[in-house]
């Protein structure tokens, strides 16, 4: 009894049954919701919000917050698309290797102006939102790329099947598998946690906050250049306003996940249950016939019970640590 206590404090445990009694109540809607067709859709759907959030979830560890994460995927996925249609003979994997680069280059670009300029990463993103959105206009001409400018191997690039998964599926569990490694195994994932949980301990025990800041805005630029080429070529489309607000979303998914917005708390695994849980909303409503215009609204409401839910949990923990040290 004990044991299942303990299991139900774990917000990945609660978030996880949260799932799964909406998917069984829309399917009471909608028979046929929960079939194996329709779960590798919303999967695959939600792949790009998984590896970005990811991206995000290493941010806001620290107590920040990236803004630009939808400006570096409309940006990396311009200019792979563009130098696609420009180069068709190059291998996608070489165009895909570029967009990567690209998105690495700009987040470190970010991770520069917190970690050296000294800029609050609220502001600092919010500046180069701006920027890489302009980046994008001016890269373009304000033109798009579309499928008739696009190789075959490109827009098939996401598409392509191994063991009856898509490559984008493959794509977020390769990124969760090396990021769960990179948090849980590796000294420099564990400073991260330690910046984020009490920078002043940190800094005592030698860790370098720039550093970390550093390599934390560059993880996440790395991670939305490859989000930004899955999604040209998934889309067959590369538009100027490519993933705009899908920040919010990012935001959300670690949210929801557990990931304490002030930072020093939370898991990946939290972040991909969270990011499937929003996946599955998206999916839902139309289905059960709620308008679109309805799912930002919901979306926001469902951040905000998050978030109530989380400082519920958080003061109750509190609570529990300062009544043992009493005893």
């Amino acid at each position: 009894m004990n044991t299942i206590k303990e299991l139900m404090k774990k917000r990945e445990i609660t978030l996880v049954l949260l799932v799964l009694t909406l998917t069984v109540l829309v399917n009471l809607r909608a028979p046929g919701f929960v079939s194996g067709e329709n779960i590798s859709r919303i999967i695959n759907d939600t792949s790009i919000l998984i590896m970005v959030a990811i991206g995000q979830f290493f941010v806001i560890l620290t107590g920040g917050i990236d803004l630009s994460v939808g400006s570096i995927i409309a940006f990396s996925g311009m200019a792979a698309s563009m130098l696609n249609q420009s180069n068709p003979a190059l291998p996608v994997g070489l165009v895909l290797m570029v967009g990567v680069l690209i998105g690495l280059v700009l987040g470190a670009f970010n991770g520069l102006l917190v970690a050296f300029g000294k800029v609050p990463p609220i502001i600092a993103t919010l500046g180069t939102m701006s920027i890489y959105r302009g980046f994008t206009f001016v890269l373009s001409k304000g033109q798009w790329v579309t499928a008739h400018e696009m190789t075959e191997g490109y827009m098939n690039l996401p598409k392509g099947t191994f063991l009856g998964l898509s490559n984008l599926i493959w794509a977020a569990v390769l990124v969760s598998a090396v990021m769960i490694f990179f948090s849980r195994y590796t000294r420099s994932g564990r400073e991260v946690y330690a910046i984020g949980g009490n920078k002043t301990a940190a800094h005592f025990v030698g860790v370098s906050e720039a550093k970390v800041n550093m390599l934390i805005f560059s993880i996440s630029g790395a991670l939305c250049g490859i989000a930004g080429v899955m999604w040209t070529s998934r889309y067959a489309a590369a538009v100027n306003e490519t993933a705009t607000g899908f920040e919010l979303q990012t935001v959300a998914a670690c949210v929801l996940g557990g990931v304490n917005i002030a930072g020093g708390a939370g898991a990946i695994p939290g972040v991909i249950i969270g990011a499937l849980f929003l996946g599955i909303i998206n999916n839902a409503l139309p289905v059960v016939n709620f308008s679109p215009f309805y799912q930002m609204f919901i979306q926001g409401l469902i951040v905000l019970a998050a978030m109530f839910i989380n400082t519920m949990m958080d003061n109750r923990k509190e609570k529990e640590l300062l009544n043992r040290r009493s005893l």
